[in-house]
């Protein structure tokens, strides 16, 4: 049996233009959920295919050959998903599989674009469903008991490019922001071993990647693990050119974590900042202080940690000058990047159900839903105002000055990014006043003009 798995990319993430931005950004790499899913496929005897859209355009009209079609969904690629959907159901009448973090939230209006849809994690149902064992329209996997007994990503079946391996050493999050998906898609927290940890980076480093994502909500929510993973990595020679990973601001008070996390180049970080004002970290159950983060932004520093700093923009509780006193602060600590992310209410999280409680969702054009959009009504900033901060944050923070502090502190290769950087944002506060007042129905328009 033939079976091919597809990542897509929302329409805006397609273009040449973006494309460009996020190899700047980071390296290509690929969701691991397809990859792993597939290897267990492969291994029961399927013929397995894995495409991710972000970084080319597949043909899928020569792709008569596929049994079954698997669609991974996130909310900002669900149309292009359901779109995909569409084409292999109707035109090459083809049998379509939905699954992932959207699909997982909102199962009824996954299946009006496909034949069965899995919610949740898909290990234990994924071969059942395909060989038709298992009939059911909407599947409901479970949460994976012991991480250590699934397969590893299988890079062999990627057909589209990826030049880091993302690894994935546990799944959930001890803390459950009120805005993050992934804590709920991925329910309970659960780790692996870090002997389990080191065998799949074996194969990594065999395969020739130099650069490496840690890819769990919060890598050093366990420091007694992650502390070992990481003397494993120095000890076996699994120290890659760069490893990226998530982390949180209580790291920073463990001098001996941050000596590990440097010598074993887990050199940079994002970090979430959200805010400045105490009452919004308090509102999204963030559970830091204020102090933590200054903390964690000298401590990090010392290390030569660079972090990417993500601030929250349109919380309930914030004002145009928390969020400037936020941008201000990661200017202050040096960070390397900055990640300004509008509040965006995810179907499934609890900000979701407050905003659609108290009518605040302004659409529910899904496409939009990719954490740089305003979809809904601010409490103390109007939609196009917080827009306007969106891009605002970001050409106030990469500077030019602050591109060569980068390269001084960083090198070469960091400093070069982030002038790339300082050149994309240039023109977003262009770009939103110019298609605010073109009356075409896009988003900037409706923001400015009233939906």
């Amino acid at each position: 049996m033939k079976v091919i798995f597809i990542t897509p990319a929302a329409d805006i993430r397609r273009n040449s233009f973006y494309r460009f931005g996020g190899n700047t950004y980071g390296h290509k790499n690929n969701i691991t959920g397809p990859l792993i899913l597939g290897h267990i496929l492969k291994n029961s005897g399927c013929d397995v295919e894995c495409y991710e859209e972000l970084y080319t355009d597949p043909d899928y009209s020569k792709m008569d050959y596929a049994d079954v079609v698997c669609i991974y969904t996130m909310t900002c690629n669900s149309k292009r998903a359901y779109d995909i959907g569409d084409f292999f159901r109707n035109e090459m009448k083809k049998r379509v599989l939905i699954g992932g973090m959207h699909a997982s939230a909102m199962p009824e209006e996954a299946l009006l674009h496909a034949d069965q849809v899995i919610v949740g994690e898909g290990e234990g149902v994924i071969e059942d469903v395909v060989y038709g064992k298992m009939k059911d329209k909407i599947v409901y996997g479970t949460p994976v008991e012991n991480l250590d007994e699934i397969p590893f990503p299988d890079y062999t079946l990627l057909k589209t490019p990826a030049k880091a391996a993302n690894v994935m050493t546990s799944r959930g999050c001890p803390f459950s922001c009120n805005f993050c998906t992934t804590s709920r898609m991925f329910y309970p927290y659960r780790t692996r071993t870090p002997d389990n940890v080191i065998k799949e980076l074996e194969i990594y480093k065999k395969a020739g990647f130099k650069y490496v994502n840690f890819e769990d909500d919060n890598f050093t929510a366990d420091k007694k693990r992650a502390k070992e993973i990481l003397r494993k990595m120095i000890d076996n020679d699994l120290v890659f050119k760069e490893t990226f990973f998530f982390g949180r601001t209580d790291m920073a008070n463990d001098e001996e974590l941050l000596d590990l996390l440097s010598r074993a180049h887990l050199r940079r970080t994002l970090i979430g900042i959200e805010s400045l004002n105490q009452e919004s970290l308090d509102y999204v159950n963030k559970r830091q202080s204020i102090e933590d983060i200054k903390r964690c932004g000298e401590k990090l520093s010392k290390y030569k940690i660079k972090i990417i700093a993500s601030i929250v923009l349109g919380l309930d509780y914030d004002n145009i000058s928390d969020i400037d006193r936020s941008v201000q602060f990661c200017k202050d600590i040096n960070a390397y990047q900055l990640q300004p992310a509008v509040l965006t209410p995810y179907p499934g999280t609890p900000v979701f159900d407050q905003f659609e409680k108290e009518g605040r969702i302004l659409t529910k054009e899904w496409e939009y839903y990719d954490m740089t959009n305003v979809v809904f009504k601010p409490s103390k900033i109007s939609p196009a105002d917080l827009q306007r901060e969106f891009f605002k944050a970001a050409k106030s923070f990469y500077s030019f000055n602050g591109a060569l502090k980068i390269l001084k502190t960083y090198g070469f290769d960091a400093g070069i990014r982030r002038l790339a950087f300082w050149f994309f944002t240039r023109f977003g506060v262009p770009y939103f006043n110019h298609l605010s007042e073109k009356s075409n129905g896009n988003l900037f328009y409706r923001l400015n003009h009233g939906f």
